[in-house]
């Protein structure tokens, strides 16, 4: 029952997120512009940093199978549970754009992901990205030296800020539950293999280098602990 209502809050997760992230590129879409580039972005970053407080504390928000996998290769969530996570986020994400298919019709395809130029350009975009994601998310979810009520806004800032710059060219997924429901309702699978081997990629990458960097400490840090051996001897 438990790992039910983690999954159950995993969905709610996704649903959020792609209803309000790429709901706000078919608005867009369908309005003329209503909603314009930054409105999208911030959508996204919003969109996140919502699920985040609504159900952190439940599942972890993970509420991306990229993350999940990165927080399982680097034995920070059991392997047991993934295949749970991973499908009631594709679900969520399927979910969402269908409600969008039911309120826009055909404008649901606006939602999905699609490289505008090569393939191989969006899959390094969404690779980087998702590292830097990742490693956001690593840093403020397993790191106990971060400060943890901020792990939403930061999280949900980086969003939003990789949606603003990077979305006109690879569209920023970082999250292929995010880009699978889209192209599902909506039929459009361009390329669609970007938007799952670019983010599974990054995160697991992203997770690691965290991993590293995360042992050292700052120079003043060193000095004290120094002194204070010294001291003692």
């Amino acid at each position: 029952m438990t790992n039910f209502r983690c999954y159950a809050a995993e969905f709610i997760g996704a649903f959020l997120l792609v209803f309000a992230g790429p709901g706000a590129v078919v608005i867009d879409e369908v309005s003329g512009g209503g909603v314009t580039s930054l409105g999208i972005g911030l959508s996204f970053g919003l969109a996140v940093m919502a699920a985040i407080y609504a159900v952190g504390h439940l599942s972890g928000a993970h509420i991306n199978p990229a993350v999940t996998l990165a927080f399982a290769m680097t034995r920070h969530f059991p392997w047991a549970a993934v295949p749970g996570y991973v499908l009631a986020q594709l679900v969520g994400a399927c979910a969402a754009s269908a409600a969008h298919l039911v309120l826009f019709g055909d404008a649901v395809r606006f939602g999905a992901t699609v490289p505008s130029g090569s393939p191989w350009q969006a899959f390094g975009l969404e690779l980087v990205l998702t590292l830097l994601l990742m490693f956001v998310v690593a840093a403020v979810a397993t790191d106990v030296r971060a400060v943890g009520q901020a792990a939403a806004i930061a999280i949900g800032g980086y969003v939003a800020l990789a949606a603003t710059f990077a979305g006109p060219i690879a569209g920023a997924s970082m999250n292929p539950a995010r880009s699978f429901g889209p192209a599902l309702v909506g039929g459009v699978w361009t390329h669609h293999w970007v938007y799952w081997a670019g983010p599974m990629i990054g995160a697991v990458l992203g997770a690691l280098l965290y991993g590293y960097v995360r042992l050292a400490h700052p120079p003043e840090v060193r000095e004290i602990k120094r002194a204070r051996t010294e001291r003692l001897s």
